[in-house]
């Protein structure tokens, strides 16, 4: 089966302008961001806390941010950075996960599958086999959030609009 490519990927001159000063502080942000506000993901988390000028970048490309106190296995907080195009994805993700502990359990993989927007199979495959490398080429996971399974159709209807964020952010 050949697809055709995707349209161009259509970026208006305020939105590179951001995409470029997310770069300046972290070029993964800079691309989670994007693919969040073209839709592709729901929800995106950010790790790390991110200073009130990121959250301001953030809301100037139409996102929703919101950070999320989380604890670890020592009991230090950390604190995570959740945006999204609708603030009821960030809530939800908030509600569900704000001052629990971080964990890798089968139910929060699935949680976060769903609202990373991950297609299932791959989140099932996961919650199998963590960190399976499938089928799928270096330079097309990297491009990726998650682990996809072998021969998975989802992934491969993704992965244009992917490559096409990422060289944008790329080329910023």
């Amino acid at each position: 089966m050949t697809m055709e490519p995707p349209p161009p990927l259509q970026v208006s001159p305020p939105t590179l302008a951001h995409v470029r000063s997310l770069k300046a502080l972290d070029p993964e942000l800079a691309y989670l961001a994007l693919l969040t506000r073209r839709g592709l993901k729901p929800v995106s988390r950010w790790e790390k806390p991110l200073a009130e000028s990121g959250l301001v970048l953030l809301g100037r490309m139409g996102l929703i941010a919101c950070p999320i106190p989380r604890t670890v296995k020592t009991g230090r907080q950390v604190v995570e950075t959740v945006f999204g195009i609708s603030s009821a994805w960030v809530r939800l993700y908030e509600r569900r996960f704000a001052g629990q502990p971080v964990d890798k359990s089968s139910a929060t993989v699935r949680v976060e599958g769903f609202l990373f927007g991950y297609p299932p199979c791959c989140v099932e495959q996961y919650v199998r086999h963590p960190y399976a490398a499938g089928d799928l080429p270096e330079e097309d996971r990297r491009v990726l959030f998650h682990w996809p399974c072998r021969d998975c159709q989802p992934t491969s209807l993704l992965l244009p609009v992917y490559r096409q964020v990422w060289a944008v952010v790329e080329s910023c």
